[in-house]
């Protein structure tokens, strides 16, 4: 088992290397921290936050919109395309279990989606140790870990959705509208349901703190107010509720394991369904 899986990792590696969205992919990533570093980003002081930090903050805004919608739509296709191509009947005429062919595909996409993150941030690292710019690595371990858990999040949904659907085009249309649902339930619905007067602040606030994104954003927030203030209200119940050093703890771990949950029901659901 441990030979096939590490076949299927390999072939997935190599099939992802070859492909135009790894090369755009990671010249994305890394084009935006050279242009951020030589936009005088780090040099600038917003609300008390300058160096590294200060790169990293816009980063992070830019990975929310940007990382999801990309895992989705590069990997919710995987397992219906290898179905409708008639790979997956080929890969499995040889001796690799169902087990080894989901998990190798999973584990070949979080490396492939991984590797130009890791690099772009080791490239801000070098950078800011050899500009002399104040670098805050504690900050620094704790956002890739956040990284780490955002993308495991979302290739487990993929994962999940691809075991599920028929077709690639239906797989795309629930992804997309996924992405726009959490993205909506970061700040854009639940603040009309507060202004409306519907339901119990708690029990919205609740609501929040069940979606990854936010739980990612409130998270990366924390590493540079540590104090929520710019959250509003919801600072008082998360900070009341959680204390500032578990919630630091459960936006690591929540998404993560939502995330591998999501990618072994996916895999329950590849076992029962018809497989060519």
């Amino acid at each position: 088992m441990k030979h096939s899986l590490r076949l299927i990792i390999c072939t997935d590696l190599r099939e992802s290397f070859r492909s135009r969205w790894f090369l755009l992919y990671s010249l994305a990533f890394c084009s935006l921290i050279v242009l951020l570093f030589a936009s005088g980003v780090t040099e600038s002081r917003v609300q008390g936050f300058s160096g590294l930090g200060r790169l990293l903050l816009l980063f992070i805004e830019i990975c929310i919109i940007i990382l999801p919608i990309f895992i989705l739509i590069t990997t919710v296709r995987t397992i219906v395309s290898d179905r409708d191509s008639n790979v997956l009947e080929y890969l499995l005429s040889f001796p690799v279990s169902l087990r080894s062919y989901y998990f190798g595909r999973f584990i070949g996409r979080f490396i492939a989606v991984t590797l130009p993150i890791a690099l772009a941030l080791i490239l801000s690292l070098m950078w800011a140790i050899i500009g002399g710019t104040d670098t805050p690595y504690l900050l620094f371990c704790y956002y890739i870990l956040l990284m780490l858990s955002l993308i495991i999040n979302f290739l487990g949904i993929s994962f999940f959705i691809s075991s599920c659907v028929k077709t690639q085009e239906i797989a795309l249309g629930i992804a997309f509208f996924l992405w726009l649902l959490l993205l909506a339930f970061i700040d854009i619905l639940l603040i009309g349901i507060l202004s409306a007067g519907i339901g119990e602040p708690n029990v919205v606030f609740s609501i929040a703190l069940a979606n990854p994104l936010q739980v990612f954003r409130i998270g990366a927030i924390s590493l540079f107010d540590p104090e929520l203030t710019v959250i509003g209200p919801a600072a008082y119940f998360i900070l009341d509720n959680f204390g500032k050093v578990f919630f630091s703890i459960y936006a690591i771990l929540y998404p993560a394991f939502l995330g591998l949950i999501f990618a072994i029901l996916g895999f329950i659901v590849f076992k029962k369904r018809d497989l060519v």
